[in-house]
C-alpha cells in the first residue's frame, strides 16, 4: 500500500466491499481470513504472487511476472506503463530448458497477426531480457522501436538491423542498430487451442 499510494478504503471498494472492510479485516481480524477471490484480486492490484497475501505457494512453480501489456505484430504500440497481471507459474526445468533465468523472465501478450504464422494475436510469449543480442541468423525479439512495442525478427543486416514480419503481407524495415532497443529475446509462447 505504501508504494502505490492506496488506501484501505480505495482498496475495500476495488473489491466491492464498504469502504471499512480491510480496516475491520487488519485491525479487528474480521473477517478471519481474506476470500480467495478477494486475496487474488488485490494480488493482481499490486502485481504480486499470491503467496506474499498470504496465500498458497506455488509449489515446485516459479512465479514469472506477466506485464500487461502487448508486443504489437503488426504496426506497433504505444506504451504508457507497464502494469503487471496475475504472475505466471512456470516448472524451474522449463525455465532451465530453455536458458532463461527466472529473474530475467517476463511474459506479455502478441497482438496482431504481422508475425503470423509464428505468433498469433492473444499468445502469452516468455521474454528472456538476457538475451538481448542479435547473432547468428538472428530470432524473435521484443522491441522498442520509434516509441513502440513490438515482436519482430531480427536479423543482422548492411546498414543496420532488418526489422522482419514473418506475414509476408507486412515489408521487412532496415534501421540503423541505434535505434531499436531491444528488450529480450521469445524463448517459448503459450497459445491456447
Amino acid at each position: 500500500m505504501a508504494e502505490t499510494g492506496a488506501s484501505l478504503s480505495e482498496l475495500s471498494r476495488l473489491l466491492g466491499r464498504n469502504a471499512a472492510y480491510l480496516q475491520q479485516y487488519l485491525v479487528r481480524g474480521s473477517p478471519r481470513l481474506l476470500a480467495e477471490s478477494d486475496r487474488a484480486l488485490l494480488a493482481r492490484y499490486f502485481g504480486v504472487p499470491e503467496a506474499r497475501l498470504g496465500g498458497p505457494e506455488t509449489d515446485g512453480l516459479v512465479e514469472v511476472p506477466r506485464l500487461d501489456i502487448g508486443a504489437s505484430a503488426g504496426p506497433g504500440g504505444l506504451v504508457e506503463g507497464e502494469a503487471r497481471r496475475r504472475p505466471g507459474a512456470l516448472s524451474p526445468a522449463l525455465l532451465r530448458e530453455l536458458g532463461v533465468r527466472a529473474e530475467a523472465a517476463s511474459m506479455i501478450r502478441v497482438k496482431g497477426d504481422s508475425m503470423l504464422p509464428t505468433l498469433a494475436d492473444g499468445d502469452e510469449i516468455l521474454v528472456d531480457r538476457d538475451r538481448r543480442r542479435i547473432e547468428g541468423r538472428g530470432g524473435v525479439f521484443v522491441i522498442r522501436l520509434d516509441g513502440e512495442l513490438m515482436v519482430k525478427r531480427l536479423r543482422k543486416g548492411v546498414g543496420g538491423v532488418e526489422v522482419v514480419s514473418d506475414n509476408p503481407e507486412w515489408e521487412t524495415r532496415i534501421v540503423a542498430a541505434a535505434e531499436v532497443d531491444v528488450i529480450g529475446r521469445v524463448a517459448w509462447l503459450g497459445r491456447a487451442v
